[in-house]
């Protein structure tokens, strides 16, 4: 991670232009024109014609071997708008609650439910009955759909909604099978006109560092972001993009950067429910995977794992994976493309309140075509993004840390039933306040040095955890690590780390915190370090540090009486 840079003079015209003493940076790519007529599922399928019996999706567990072109996705998701609008009587902005693992049938449940005006609120199936309780209340859902593993979770929360079982051909007793969903007749129901502006999905903020929250994401929202991200079109033919659909479904990663991009760009996605190393690998050769969007943890298993080398690598096809959700280390990045050297690491970053990707490492339009390694991208066409000084709340030049903020038509209208969480999100003029710092270099490529509210502040120095984390996560013998801030009476804060051994490892606390100290200044050194089992992580691979300093605040706490 670089230090912070030193402020250079404003930036070149032609990119950033000051507006009432603002600083706004633009795209280098030509605009992306938006269709201002259609709704997600029409914008995603609407060539599907062309090529209606190329494979769309298909499930990578053997046992069941499901799969759907791209012609039976069109026409199942529209019997499943038309059972919800008969069956269950689902009208226009009207929340269906999907907790359910990836599967082939998601995006076709999916897409049904936004052909028939409702709105999608994918929920994580390893979320707490408590959690997923106030999920459906908050969000005011009106019908469940699940499996018959998540069915025991959700059966008390729902308060008598009616439930959806899907791949179980006897539900349990008052519950519903989806065959009377994907079975109903489309043309013997009329659906609904769907507006760009209508609500498209409810998910729900990862909370890793406060209380999770809906957030309300239109058509018009995630169209755009497709829009801005997808490239060649027109050239893309039927099969060619095979794109792993490993991370979550529920998330925005993985139904718009996965399901809705793959798709419409007439490829297949070849879905995974859950990662195993093993299955993974057999997925990525089996199956033929050219593009595999993952998170760092799993690229750290890929790197460190000796069960890799069971597999014959020369039979992959994969051409790039994509790291995004939580920072890529320089070194393991490194690590990677030795071990991979065929494949390309690309990185991107984006929020849900900005409905999936925000920046991105590789645009073939773009004049360099893939921006530096380190950064998380250029920006991306329709995007407007400035740096803004969290003291003074002026916008910053090149070269200037500050929090990112950006502007486009793929902003969230907001927080659902929370006016205060987006007033003080998205402010007046339509700016969407990342709570990320990071900053723009003379090139065009924006590096993150980490989160505004995560940033250690030691003796007035503000030290970022992703930096140390990288650093640990070097040595040969630590798996895994997560640094979070623990009080302190003299310094504030002081940066503590709890850390995964590889098994057999003999790395004592001290050897840890010199070994973190041979490479930092002297104030960003790890000053505390607990070895633990596991670091706690949402679905998309961002560490809950929340979870994790709680965690250790209980054992030092413990450990403190003990010794009293």
């Amino acid at each position: 991670m670089e230090e912070t840079p030193i402020r250079a003079a404003p930036a070149a015209k032609e990119v950033a232009e000051e507006e009432e003493e603002e600083i706004i940076f633009r795209s280098q790519l030509e605009p992306a024109p938006i269709p201002s007529n259609l709704s997600l599922p029409q914008f995603v399928l609407q060539h599907v014609d062309d090529y209606a019996d190329s494979i769309a999706i298909v499930d990578a567990v053997q046992a069941t071997g499901k799969q759907f072109t791209h012609g039976q996705v069109r026409s199942l998701s529209f019997n499943v708008a038309a059972g919800l609008c008969k069956h269950f009587n689902i009208q226009k902005g009207d929340v269906v609650c999907v907790l359910l693992p990836n599967m082939a049938e998601y995006p076709i449940l999916v897409f049904g439910i936004l052909t028939a005006g409702g709105v999608f609120m994918g929920a994580n199936t390893s979320s707490h009955p408590q959690e997923l309780e106030k999920q459906i209340k908050h969000s005011e859902a009106k019908l469940v759909i699940t499996d018959i593993h998540s069915y025991e979770k959700i059966k008390q929360p729902t308060n008598q909604l009616p439930i959806v079982v899907v791949n179980n051909e006897n539900p349990p007793k008052g519950t519903i099978s989806a065959s009377l969903l994907y079975d109903t007749d489309s043309s013997s129901v009329t659906l609904p006109q769907v507006s760009q502006d209508d609500l498209c999905a409810l998910p729900f903020s990862s909370g890793t560092t406060g209380i999770s929250k809906g957030v309300m994401i239109t058509h018009r929202n995630l169209i755009a972001n497709l829009c801005s991200t997808l490239f060649d079109l027109d050239k893309a033919k039927p099969g060619e993009n095979v794109t792993l659909g490993l991370m979550p479904f529920f998330h925005i990663y993985g139904f718009t950067g996965i399901c809705c991009s793959t798709l419409r760009t007439k490829g297949k996605v070849v879905v995974l429910a859950r990662f195993e190393l093993g299955p993974f690998l057999e997925a990525l050769i089996k199956h033929e995977v050219t593009f595999a969007p993952i998170v760092p943890p799993i690229i750290l298993a890929l790197v460190k794992s000796p069960l890799v080398e069971d597999y014959d690598l020369s039979k992959l096809k994969l051409q790039a994976v994509m790291s995004a959700a939580a920072p890529l280390a320089p070194d393991l990045q490194k690590s990677f493309e030795e071990k991979f050297p065929g494949v390309v690491i690309q990185e991107a970053y984006g929020l849900t309140e900005h409905s999936c990707i925000t920046l991105s490492h590789c645009a073939p339009d773009h004049p360099r075509g893939i921006a530096k390694k380190g950064s998380v991208g250029f920006i991306l066409p329709n995007l407007e993004v400035k740096f803004v000084d969290p003291q003074t709340g002026k916008s910053l030049p090149r070269n200037s840390l500050g929090e990112i903020c950006v502007r486009s038509q793929c902003v969230t209208k907001g927080y659902y039933k929370n006016p205060s969480a987006t007033n003080s999100t998205i402010d007046e003029q339509g700016w969407l306040h990342t709570g990320d710092v990071g900053y723009i270099d003379n090139d065009g490529d924006i590096f993150i040095v980490e989160r505004i509210k995560e940033l250690i502040k030691y003796k007035g120095f503000q030290v970022p955890p992703a930096e140390l984390e990288a650093i640990l996560i070097s040595h040969p013998e630590i798996n895994d690590a997560a640094v979070v801030p623990v009080p302190h009476e003299e310094a504030g804060e002081i940066p503590a780390a709890c850390v995964v051994l590889a098994p057999g490892s003999f790395l004592t606390k001290e050897d840890v915190i010199n070994f973190v100290a041979s490479k930092v200044a002297s104030y960003k050194k790890v000053r505390l370090v607990d070895f633990v089992d596991s670091v706690p992580k949402t679905a998309a691979g961002k560490i809950l540090r929340r979870n994790v300093k709680e965690d250790l605040l209980k054992r030092l706490q413990q450990k403190s009486s003990t010794t009293q």
